[in-house]
């Protein structure tokens, strides 16, 4: 059997990002809930946090962040032919955004699959990017992290109204002739499930702040690491460490853990909030776009949360 058009290897072309207009500051926060901007900032390092406006929908980001990213790598729609979103906030199962965005972008007839992986959803879906251009069942692939966490909120929380927010990011994957996307580490802890769910429609997040923090903080440097020995690339060499923007603390100590004492950490949980499946290419995008990072470095991706699920990936930042 021979596999038609199979590459020997797979690389990111491009990022983009999209984050609505809508900002609400800790101050902003203070005036309806028992909190105050040191307590939140202290405590999860969030600043500010985008919020989309009621008519603007998760399917809409999408398009902004994946469009953007479509641009940049200098493809047109033709040129795609799989659409992967990752996603855990979409109002309605039915139909899939994957499918709505590459009907907006004009892309014709590609596989569209969306994938729920929570905060690792990004990583996930980039792995299987990656694998469907190496394995010839795709020429390139766009690959979109976004969330709408806003609505699945209960605002007089203080738990989860101050850490999740909305946005999107996107990267275009396409063929190499040699890997520049490591092999991707993922796993799960499905006895902790509990600790990041919502019941049903009827309801609203809810989270075990510190079952998540301890899980965080001493089970997945040893992720980050085996993404690294996967890829033959020593923490050392990292030109950045782009984490689950999930709690500015979980950041900082995975990465003192890994030892990528030289690598750029995104931080950009200050002014984004937790987008969940949205927040790793997100940051690395506008890293990428304030000139934070260099093309050609290596960038460890991590993802992490709800299921509790978790996925890495060394890449050649385009």
């Amino acid at each position: 059997m021979r596999i038609p058009d199979a590459a020997p290897g797979a690389k990111i072309l491009a990022f983009g990002h999209y984050q609505p207009a809508g900002i609400v500051t800790n101050d902003d926060l203070a005036k309806t809930i028992d909190t105050t901007d040191e307590w939140i900032q202290s405590r999860v390092g969030i600043k500010e946090r985008r919020v989309a406006g009621p008519t603007e929908s998760l399917e809409d980001m999408a398009t902004q962040a994946g469009g953007k990213a479509l641009a940049a790598s200098g493809l047109s729609a033709d040129d795609v032919d799989l659409v992967i979103v990752a996603t855990c906030t979409l109002e309605s199962q039915i139909p899939n955004a994957s499918a709505v965005v590459a009907h907006r972008l004009g892309i014709q007839s590609p596989g569209a699959f969306d994938v729920n992986a929570a905060c690792a959803g990004f990583c996930y879906a980039l792995g299987a990017a990656s694998a469907a251009v190496r394995g010839g069942a795709a020429r390139n692939v766009l690959v979109i992290g976004a969330e709408k966490l806003s609505q699945w909120l209960d605002w007089s929380d203080r738990s989860t109204a101050v850490i999740f927010a909305d946005g999107a990011g996107a990267a275009v994957v396409g063929p190499s002739d040699v890997p520049r996307i490591g092999p991707v580490v993922w796993g799960s802890s499905g006895d902790k499930s509990d600790a990041i769910i919502v019941d049903d429609r009827h309801t609203f997040l809810r989270q075990e702040g510190q079952t998540v923090f301890r899980w965080a903080t001493t089970a997945l440097h040893p992720v980050a690491k085996e993404a690294c020995e996967r890829a033959g690339v020593d923490p050392s060499e990292l030109s950045a460490f782009v984490p689950h923007q999930a709690n500015l603390r979980i950041i900082e100590a995975i990465a003192r853990k890994i030892g990528a004492d030289d690598a750029v950490i995104a931080r950009d949980i200050v002014t984004a909030g937790n987008t969940s499946a949205a927040s790793v290419p997100l940051a690395l995008s506008r890293m990428i776009e304030r000139g934070e990072v260099r093309s050609g470095g290596l960038a460890l991706l991590l993802g992490f949360g709800a299921g509790l699920t978790y996925a890495g990936q060394v890449i050649e930042i385009p």
